[in-house]
């Protein structure tokens, strides 16, 4: 059925949900499976102010710095998971990107036959306020997208 699942997760508690079940189901199914995190851009906190260039430069390479550790310290955790799950496991960072598209983009790359990822299930105004990552992936993936609530 599914041999390579490609599990999306910020590290947050919800997300952690979706990587449980994307490992649970890989190791049912005998299959491997990708990890992907992602960083957003830097969103300038003085846009357009010259006085704050030599600030947002700081401000950008420690918030950089600070993503990349993050993202390997997910990685190293979700992988002690795939190990006693008898998974394999490979993690994947991508850095400064919106995350559907890094989701899109790495499922295809690495050749995932499903994505797997949480969501937190809102509705109506919220939803539109708060944006969905996950409705993003869902509609416009060409693989199927098993969301875990």
């Amino acid at each position: 059925m599914y041999t390579h699942l490609l599990i999306a997760t910020d590290g947050s508690e919800l997300a952690a949900k979706g990587v449980e079940a994307g490992l649970t189901l890989a190791a049912a199914l005998g299959a491997r499976a990708t990890l992907v995190t992602v960083s957003e851009r830097w969103q300038d906190p003085l846009p357009g102010d010259p006085s704050g260039l030599a600030l947002s430069f700081e401000l950008r390479e420690e918030q950089r710095k600070a993503q990349a550790a993050g993202a390997e310290r997910i990685i190293a955790e979700v992988r002690a998971q795939a190990e006693r799950a008898g998974v394999a496991l490979e993690g994947v960072y991508v850095p400064e990107r919106m995350p559907d598209e890094a989701i899109l983009e790495t499922a295809q790359q690495r050749g995932a036959d499903l994505i797997v990822m949480a969501s937190h299930g809102h509705r109506g105004l919220r939803k539109l306020l708060l944006g969905s990552q996950t409705q993003a992936v869902v509609s416009r993936s060409a693989v199927p997208v098993l969301v875990v609530r």
